[in-house]
This record gives structure tokens, C-alpha cells and sequence, in this order.
């Protein structure tokens, strides 16, 4: 088995699976089942939905089959007998249609099944182990991804060389689901998501109001210590804008439908750089005015299948945390490498000090003069080589109208996600004008580089979620501290000690319920509130509390005024330790 790659064994293991879904339901009609990067998975058109009891005995029957060690025997076949072969499979008849003229047409067969693929597959059945592959869940799936198109069943499985690999990877599994930004957003009271009132469009509980406050409040403090300015710009514009920056003819798909107002078509804004650029065109503006760093919290709106929606990974309604610095060329490499630290900077203040990066260089059509897009990329490898940020080039892989650096952060579990892009732009400025006035008296056309630091605050707060497993550090906890009397007699000295906490500018709850101690605890900590404040007879008497963390450790007794000196030292520094 360990001769074969994942690819053959998953791609194998899935045409197993499509076996078993047809020996329990014959009437099945199949569509794809590819091997993917943790697994694989096929779509059936099945007469009812799956079970959990359907999944274990598709399972049992896919072990049936790997005992049997049914070979994997290949077919080349005539497009007119693949269309007698799948007569009664309507998606695979689909799939033979579109194949161009010239493409070879294969079938694999084992056993009984027989699918339309293009291979490669392992030899038989028998090489996958009946004891390392799990079938984790099912799912809706749109054939072909078009919402338009008939709703699948996908059935989500995954296989391993070893019955090792495959307890390591459900564990890890078994980690990310205890971690998932949806779940721990109803259990924390976080956000929420509502089908009925819109797909993909975020609604933020106070408690998670709380946070991106927080985040928000830190980012313009930031901003404002690097010499940004912060703007403000609207949520729509006429369709000229948007012709003039070339949206309507490159991004039109995603973006919504105008809306008509004084008889002139406007649009509600996928990007915020066009306003950025209007704000900038005000005035004439001269060379000692450069470098401009403008930078803005703007909400934009895209259209996304709904098929792709995920929590708040992605939405079709986010605030993007947008700056544009305007520079002369003699100011280029000065601009990237400081906004390349101060991405970084802001990275570690929030935790994640494991940062890659990846280049993307011009591809084979694109704006803006060579000398210029050269000029850029030096710009931008070097500020990578200054800081030390391991990166690796995307040959062609920028816009057509520039280079960029695409940074990714790595999370507690190791996951990279893509977050900031650091993103020049040779187009705008040419399309709207953009021009400063150069020590020689002439117009010289700026640079101009796009930088979406958190990327968006809803999928940077999922992000932020998973990897600290709603945990969040003291400094943005959304609840700093809970006060637990024990008994209704220590009532009177919780609500001093509430009150000084609040005084101290320690964000803090009570719970003087009639709960248990333990209970209220216990509850606390599920809340992941940093610290939990039991005060007793003994407490009362001698004004302290005694301190429990999230994590159950017991600190013990300590007074009022020296906890609120530890937590508020701790809050101020921004400790990012995760209880």
C-alpha cells in the first residue's frame, strides 16, 4: 500500500464508497468523486437523505469490498458506447457530452461498479487498508457548483497508508471541530448567521460587538503611531466610477445588481480604493506631500454562490481593513518595507508570529511599463530578505495591473491562512489621472500600493476565534473577570469589589445566582472569561478575592487592589498567552 501515493489511494477509496452507495441504493445516479487534499468525496442523486446509519453500513460494505481485492481494471471505450454505457446516469451522460473531440474516453471497473474516470487507481481493491480509511460526514453540494442546478448528497471520507495516520488525522479532526469558529460563536454568544434574512451577512452579538471594538480601537491606535490617516467613504457610487476603475468590465460578477437613483445607475461598493482615489484627485498635489498613507475600515459587499458561504470565512458582506499608500518611485522600497513591518508588528501583537509569504510576479498580460513593475518587485523581495519572512515566488501569478506579497499567518494547529496582501497598482492611477507635481515643476503619475492588513474583520474574527478556541487573550476577552460570591451574604461585598473592577476599567459580571460555587465556576470557565473572582466569608473579611483561571488553576487568595494591579499589568502589556 505504501507504494501508491494519497492521491491513488483516495481517488480508489472513493470509487469504493460509490460501490457501496450503489449496492444499498441501486437506483443511485452518480456524479463526481475526486480525491482531495484531506480525502475525497463523490455526489450522489439519492431517493432519500443519508443517515447515520447509512454511513456505517456503507462503510461496512466498503470494507466488504477491500477484502475481496477486486481489481481495478481500465477501458478505453468510443464516445457513442460511453453514452450506451451511462445511459441511465444523466450526470455522467453530462460529463461524456462536454468532453472535447480529441479526448480519450476511460472507464474503470471493480467488482460489480463501474465509473466514468480518467484514473490512476490502485491495483485492486485489497490495497486499502480495510482498518485506515473513515467516513467523516455528508454534505449539500450544487452539481457543478450552480445553485441553479440539482442539490447533491456529498458523502466526505478519507484514507491513509496506516491505521496510525488515520487515528492522528481524526484526532487533529476532532481538534479543529472542538475549534470551529460557528459552533464557539453560539456557545460564546459571538455572532450569528440568519438564511431566512440573507446568507453571508454577519450579525454581531454585543459580546462579539465587544471584541471587534477592541480589535478596531487597537488597529486605528496603530494606524495613527504609523502615519496613517484614517478616511471615511460611502457604501455606493454612480457607474462611473466604477467604469472608470475597470470594475465593471474585470469584476462585474462579483459584484450586485445597480440600483437606480435619480434616474442614474449606482452601485454598492466591492473595493474602497476608487474613493480612496477621488479623495485624492481633490487637490493638486505635490511631491512633499508624498508618501500618503490612507487607511479605512470600509464595508463592501460581493456576491458569492451560496454554495462557497462558509461562517464567516466567507460572507458576502465584510469590512475590510483597506489602506493605500501614494508615493513617488525614490520612496517605493522605503513604503513596502514599512508597511511589510508594520503588517508584521501587528500580526504579533495579536498573536500569530508564524508568517509566510509568497511573491506573485507579472504575468504574461498586464498594465504599467516594465521598468515600473521591475522596480516593484525588487522593492518587494527586498523588504521579504530585510525581515527574514521565508516566502516563496508565484511566477505570473500577480494582477494584470501589478505585483504583490500575499502574507499567511499559521494558527495554533498549524493551518496557513491567506490574510494581508501587500498589492501594487499600476492601473487606477492611469485610469483616474492620479498626478503629483515633481521638484521639476512637472506631472509625474504616483505609485500607488493596496494593503487589506486583517483582510476582512469577519473571516480575520473566525480566524481569531479558531486559533485561540474562543479563549481570547485578557486584553480583548469580551469579559475580563467574573465576581462568584458564594452566598447571598457576600452579595453586598461583591458588588464593592464589581465596582472597583469596573472603576479600574476591567471589563467584569457577577453571577449572584443561587448556584452552586462549583456551578458558577464551571460556568465561567465555559464562557472562557479569563478569570473568575470567588469571594467567601474569609474574602469578605479581609478584602480579597480568591483566583481562579479558565484554565482551572487555582491561584488562591490574593487582595482586591493586588489583583486588579496583576490583571491590569497583564492587560496593558497585551499578553497573548492562551489559557
Amino acid at each position: 500500500m505504501s507504494t501508491y501515493s494519497l492521491e491513488e489511494l483516495r481517488h480508489s477509496a472513493s470509487h469504493v464508497m460509490a460501490e457501496a452507495v450503489q449496492r444499498l441504493f441501486p437506483e443511485a445516479k452518480f456524479a463526481i468523486g475526486p480525491a482531495i487534499e484531506s480525502g475525497f468525496y463523490y455526489d450522489f442523486d439519492l431517493p432519500r437523505p443519508l443517515t447515520p446509519e447509512d454511513l456505517e453500513e456503507i462503510s461496512r460494505l466498503m470494507q466488504e469490498s477491500i477484502k475481496a481485492r477486486h481489481p481495478f481494471i481500465r477501458e478505453e471505450v468510443l464516445r457513442q458506447e460511453a453514452l450506451q454505457m451511462f445511459a441511465d446516469q444523466p450526470y455522467k451522460l453530462e460529463l461524456i457530452r462536454d468532453l472535447p473531440p480529441e479526448e480519450t474516453i476511460s472507464i474503470y471497473r471493480h467488482g460489480d461498479f463501474m465509473d466514468l474516470c480518467r484514473g490512476p487507481h490502485v491495483s485492486n481493491t485489497g490495497d486499502l487498508r480495510w482498518d485506515s480509511f473513515a467516513l467523516l460526514n455528508t454534505a449539500g453540494a450544487y452539481w457543478r457548483g450552480d445553485e441553479k442546478r440539482p442539490m447533491l448528497q456529498r458523502v466526505y471520507g478519507t484514507i491513509f497508508p496506516s491505521k496510525q495516520e488515520l487515528k492522528d488525522y481524526l484526532d487533529r479532526l476532532e481538534e479543529i471541530q472542538r475549534r470551529d469558529h460557528r459552533r464557539l460563536g453560539r456557545e460564546l454568544d459571538l455572532f450569528s448567521l440568519h438564511e431566512e434574512a440573507g446568507p453571508g451577512l454577519v450579525y454581531w452579538h454585543p459580546k462579539g460587538a465587544r471584541v471587534r471594538t477592541i480589535i478596531e480601537d487597537f488597529w486605528r491606535m496603530r494606524h495613527y503611531e504609523g502615519g496613517y490617516d484614517i478616511l471615511y467613504t460611502p457604501h455606493i457610487g454612480r457607474s462611473w466610477l466604477w467604469e472608470t476603475s475597470g470594475h465593471l468590465d474585470f469584476y462585474s460578477e462579483g459584484m450586485y445588481a445597480p440600483m437606480q437613483i435619480d434616474e442614474e445607475q449606482y452601485y454598492i461598493k466591492p473595493m474602497n480604493c476608487p474613493f480612496h482615489i477621488m479623495i485624492y484627485n481633490t487637490d493638486v498635489r505635490s511631491y512633499r506631500e508624498l508618501p500618503l498613507r490612507w487607511a479605512e475600515l470600509g464595508t463592501v459587499y460581493r456576491y458569492e454562490r451560496s454554495g462557497v458561504l462558509h461562517g464567516l470565512l466567507r460572507v458576502r458582506g465584510f469590512t475590510q481593513d483597506d489602506a493605500h499608500i501614494i508615493c513617488t518611485p525614490e520612496q517605493i522600497e522605503d513604503e513596502i518595507l514599512g508597511v511589510l513591518r508594520f503588517s508584521l508588528r501587528l500580526w504579533h501583537d495579536l498573536g500569530f508570529d508564524n508568517v509566510v509569504a509568497y511573491l506573485a510576479t507579472r504575468p504574461e498580460k498586464a498594465v504599467g511599463e516594465p521598468e515600473r513593475w521591475e522596480q516593484a518587485l525588487v522593492s518587494l523581495r527586498k523588504a521579504l530578505e530585510i525581515e527574514n519572512v521565508p516566502y516563496e515566488v508565484d511566477e505570473g501569478g500577480g494582477a494584470f495591473y501589478g505585483p504583490k506579497i500575499d502574507l499567511k499567518i499559521k494558527d495554533a494547529l498549524g493551518r496557513e491562512w491567506q490574510m494581508t496582501t501587500i498589492q501594487f497598482d499600476f492601473n487606477e492611477p492611469e485610469r483616474f489621472g492620479m498626478v503629483y507635481t515633481g521638484p521639476d515643476g512637472q506631472e509625474h503619475r504616483p505609485y500607488m500600493v493596496h494593503r487589506a492588513l486583517l483582510g476582512s474583520l469577519e473571516r480575520f474574527f473566525g480566524v481569531l476565534i479558531e486559533h485561540y478556541a474562543g479563549a481570547f487573550p485578557a486584553w480583548f476577552a469580551p469579559v475580563q473577570a467574573l465576581v462568584i460570591p458564594i452566598a447571598d451574604r457576600h452579595i453586598e461585598f461583591a458588588d464593592q469589589v464589581f465596582a472597583r473592577l469596573k472603576a479600574a476599567g476591567l471589563r467584569v459580571e457577577m453571577d449572584s445566582s443561587s448556584d452552586r460555587m462549583n456551578a458558577k465556576i464551571r460556568k465561567g470557565q465555559l464562557a472562557k472569561i479569563p478569570y473568575m473572582l470567588v469571594i467567601g466569608d474569609r474574602e469578605a473579611e479581609s478584602d480579597s478575592v480568591s483566583v481562579r483561571l479558565r484554565t482551572n488553576e487555582n491561584l488562591g487568595a490574593m487582595p482586591v487592589e493586588a489583583f486588579i494591579a496583576r490583571a491590569v499589568e497583564i492587560i496593558t502589556a497585551r499578553e497573548n498567552y492562551r489559557l
